[in-house]
């Protein structure tokens, strides 16, 4: 079942890469008592992933700062290796948190899991934004159409938030 609106985030472990090395935070470390920004993604340096998703959050990172969120980050079905080489490689380093959900723990407790294997790609994060407060989902978009990130979007996500 896909997470909703109302609903608490499942409790789940990401990797992330620090300067001190990997080390890992729990969905209740990430959101408790706090306003975030969570946006998930199939993969990233994937096109569309990596040219418009992406993008559109880091463009509007002091956006979202100034309407009271405490940190936007990402969430790909990728390893913490992955996602700290497409942190560099994006400028979204220190400014967005990349989280590493490499066995697709809280994608397939979220119900948001994409099967990729068509693409060869296997297990897969639906693309998606929401607001999440005090680990209470807010407002959850989901995106229908492969290829876009019109509706899970930073413009959309903005105009709500």
């Amino acid at each position: 079942m896909t997470i909703a609106v109302g609903d608490r985030l499942p409790e789940a472990t990401f990797k992330i890469m620090t300067p001190d090395g990997p080390s890992q935070i729990t969905t209740e470390e990430l959101t408790a008592g706090r306003k975030v920004v969570l946006f998930g993604v199939p993969g990233a340096f994937t096109p569309t992933c990596d040219r418009n998703h992406l993008p559109g959050f880091l463009n509007r990172l002091d956006e979202f700062k100034t309407k009271g969120i405490d940190e936007v980050a990402v969430v790909s079905v990728n390893d913490m290796f992955v996602m700290e080489a497409w942190a560099k490689s994006s400028g979204g380093a220190g400014k967005i948190t990349f989280l590493a959900d490499g066995s697709a723990e809280f994608t397939r407790a979220a119900g948001l899991e994409l099967d990729a294997t068509g693409f060869g790609m296997g297990v897969r994060s639906k693309r998606y934004s929401m607001l999440v407060d005090d680990g209470v989902v807010k407002v959850l978009n989901i995106e229908e159409t492969a290829g876009e990130a019109k509706k899970s979007g930073a413009d959309a996500l903005i105009e709500v938030v």
